[in-house]
């Protein structure tokens, strides 16, 4: 039984429990959600760890990817790049490895991964055999095998059918499709003239989902990738085909999130969360950045934290970080903790604004610490303590009870100092009228 099959019957999960008691809810209020489709839980019945969930009324969580590629294939460093990702705070990783050996890279990262783990089937599809020599048969058989290894979401394009990628064609765009499992898709469906096997064989893929309670994730393929081409009519037209689709994964007993753009101006980000909100029946909208920009290589860690903070405020629930090798390289470990902490930082706005429970504590927590110039406090508080503790270690201010900024100007000591003296003052006045 998957969490909606049991949320349907009334039934609480374990799980359920374990995100009501981690989100400070009733696990009722969680299965009441799950019900409805809003609120999923990635946990596949091979995975074992603390469940997370992902939806309304629960504060935004953080993918990370990693994964290996034809070009750069070390496991170890991957392994490494997963243990970053769950130490600054990601509450979910994807395996996006391509080139060979894929089984046995992902059987290592699963038996490793304590979050939420995704995957894109295409990848290891596209990288066993030519693309064009894709079928049916081979991507089901890609899917249940992964299935298997206890991967909690796949991301599966179903939406790169005919249809939208004739649409797409017909309305030019600057940078066309770049998606990889997209572009894989349409050029396919373009060269052989057939239909997605993701879209026809769809009820053959929810079954398989739904024996392992795997999460979809129903992928945008054909996501913008410059800001000028944002909320076209490819991406329209594929958003309106997994609106469809999300009605009959649910009816199959597979829970469903969304996946959105990609690169969005400032002033279209709200629009696209409520299109997918609407379109999808309310179904989790999980959101690469969104970059709000195009012209800052190097920097699209900050690009996508200032789409994701917008995003996040605007009610999406999932954002897949950026880290600062996003378009020129494979990241990292310094990119990807960068990438966790800068979308932590966007998420964590975003929850501020949509009243999340234990935002705002979080958040007033450090703000006290800072009023009493607790140092050990601040550090405790910091989406990043090591790196807070070393710039204050290192300064001129070392050991002492303010930073180097300020020094002894600090506004706080001389605040503090003032209301100390206001309170003894009022203290001494109200002794002597006594």
């Amino acid at each position: 039984m998957t969490q909606i099959e049991a949320a349907r019957q009334g039934i609480v999960t374990r799980e359920m429990t374990e995100v009501a008691e981690d989100e400070g809810f009733a696990p009722e209020e969680i299965r009441a959600l799950v019900a409805t489709g809003e609120l999923v839980i990635p946990h596949n019945h091979h995975h074992q760890f603390r469940a997370i969930g992902i939806g309304k009324t629960l504060r935004t969580k953080v993918n990370a990817n990693l994964g290996a590629s034809n070009f750069h294939q070390l496991l170890g460093e991957e392994i490494e790049k997963l243990y970053t990702a769950v130490r600054y705070g990601a509450d979910s990783v994807m395996d996006l490895s391509t080139g060979t050996d894929l089984d046995r890279i992902r059987c290592e990262i699963v038996s490793r991964c304590p979050v939420i783990l995704g995957t894109v089937p295409i990848y290891q599809v596209a990288s066993e055999r030519s693309i064009m020599d894709m079928d049916a048969a081979f991507f089901l058989e890609v899917i249940e095998r992964q299935a298997r290894q206890g991967v909690d979401y796949m991301t599966l394009h179903c939406g790169v059918t005919r249809e939208s990628v004739m649409r797409l064609r017909r309305h030019q765009r600057i940078e066309g499709i770049v998606s990889r499992g997209g572009a894989l898709l349409a050029s396919w469906i373009e060269r052989t003239g057939n239909e997605n096997p993701l879209y026809e064989h769809f009820d053959e893929v929810c079954a398989i989902l739904r024996e392992h309670d795997v999460t979809i994730s129903l992928g945008d393929g054909l996501r913008p990738g410059a800001t000028g081409d944002a909320t076209d009519r490819g991406q329209l037209a594929e958003l309106l085909i997994l609106g469809e689709l999300t009605d009959r994964a649910r009816a199959n007993g597979v829970q469903v999130m969304i996946e959105g753009p990609g690169h969005v101006p400032l002033d279209q980000i709200e629009a696209n969360v409520k299109l997918e909100k609407r379109v999808c029946s309310g179904a989790p909208f999980y959101v690469l950045g969104p970059l709000t920009c195009d012209v800052a290589p190097g920097y699209d860690h900050i690009t996508g934290a200032i789409g994701g903070a917008i995003a996040s405020a605007a009610g999406t629930d999932f954002l897949c970080y950026v880290t600062p090798a996003e378009h020129l390289r494979l990241p990292d470990i310094d990119d990807v903790r960068e990438g966790v902490i800068a979308t932590r930082i966007a998420a964590h706005s975003g929850d501020l604004v949509k009243g999340v429970r234990a935002a705002k504590v979080w958040n007033d927590e450090m703000s006290r610490y800072r009023k009493a110039l607790n140092w050990e406090g601040m550090y405790a508080m910091a989406m990043d303590p090591d790196k807070a503790r070393r710039y204050k270690e290192e300064s001129e201010a070392a050991g002492s009870n303010v930073c180097s900024m300020c020094g002894s100007l600090c506004s706080i000591n001389v605040d503090n100092a003032a209301i100390k003296f206001t309170r003894k003052r009022a203290a001494a006045e109200a002794e002597a009228h006594a």
